[in-house]
């Protein structure tokens, strides 16, 4: 490790930002992005971007929780500021533009006002229709009282996001006075404190806990969402910006959903559309069929009228 730097390369003390790529080198859409990478430091030349094969580096991965490649971490005065999970090139330019322009990160959260501070509270207390501050994610809860909160509300279906207090201590510390609630997990609807651990036990117990918290909706009720989602909506393998599949659409504004990020709807499509292979292309929430059936319109110069909905 050289002098004058962090874990992996980091550089301590840095000012600017520097934007990290952990990909690996058997993901084409990690090939992609580094090429985007690429244009962008030609664009932002006081931009410093790294690459970290993730894999060559697990303690650091495991650190910030890298679970899939790529993921772009964020970082200024030696903090991280913000993160980007997938081959999202758009996303990727926006986040690089705002940050580049933004002033210095603070190095201490102390340095908020607190005015600041209840404002952003409140703002991610509203975040989500119920919402759970826990220590760790869902996915890899970091105590026994954050798992058991997760897994009560897995099996009452209940719908809700989530915020891993272990990433902010300012969020860790003010809360609890923001809430007059000095332990973790905390829940929240509307915006406003349910309790911890103990009272969604005792809610579940009197059967109050269905009625107070939003429930997760019914499968076949999200794909009728995601479908109208756009006026037209393509399922695919992908994104636009990663192409594994080969229809594109130039002609017309159009939105994609990549089935490869959510297995539930990849599944449950075929069912919900009885068509059994990718890409899918709606139009107004109705299936227009596949990449054979798009070939035959276009071919036939019914694809643009059917696209604008006219058909």
């Amino acid at each position: 490790q050289a002098e004058g730097e962090g874990e992996a390369g980091f550089p301590l003390g840095w000012e600017s930002l520097l934007v990290v790529h952990f990909w690996a080198p058997w993901a084409p859409q990690c090939a992609q992005m580094n090429d985007v990478m690429a244009e962008l430091a030609k664009e932002q030349p006081q931009v410093s971007f790294v690459k970290l094969e993730a894999e060559a580096v697990p303690e650091v991965s495991e650190k910030y929780e890298i679970s899939s490649v790529p993921t772009f971490l964020f970082f200024k005065n030696s903090q991280k500021i913000d993160r980007l999970d997938g081959a999202h090139a758009p996303e990727l330019t926006k986040k690089v533009q705002r940050h580049a322009s933004s002033g210095s990160f603070p190095p201490s959260g102390n340095e908020h006002p607190k005015e600041d501070l209840s404002l952003r509270l409140k703002k991610l207390t509203h975040a989500a229709p119920c919402m759970l501050f826990m220590k760790g994610t869902p996915q890899e809860p970091r105590c026994g009282f954050s798992k058991q909160m997760v897994e009560i509300l897995n099996k009452h279906n209940i719908q809700f996001s989530s915020f891993d207090i272990f990433s902010d201590e300012e969020v860790r510390q003010g809360l609890k006075t923001y809430s007059n609630w000095p332990t973790y997990p905390q829940l929240y609807v509307s915006g406003e404190l349910i309790g911890g651990l103990d009272i969604i036990k005792e809610l579940e117990a009197s059967d109050e806990l269905d009625t107070i918290c939003p429930k997760a909706p019914k499968l076949e009720e999200r794909l009728k969402v995601l479908t109208n989602k756009a006026s037209v909506m393509l399922f695919m393998k992908g994104n636009k910006q990663v192409k594994n599949s080969k229809m594109v659409l130039f002609v017309i504004s159009f939105d994609t959903f990549d089935i490869l990020e959510d297995e539930e709807v990849r599944q449950g499509l075929k069912t919900y559309s009885n068509w059994p292979t990718y890409p899918q292309l709606y139009v107004k929430g109705e299936l227009v069929g596949g990449l054979d059936i798009v070939k035959e319109l276009r071919d036939n110069g019914e694809l643009l009228p059917v696209l604008k909905g006219e058909n």
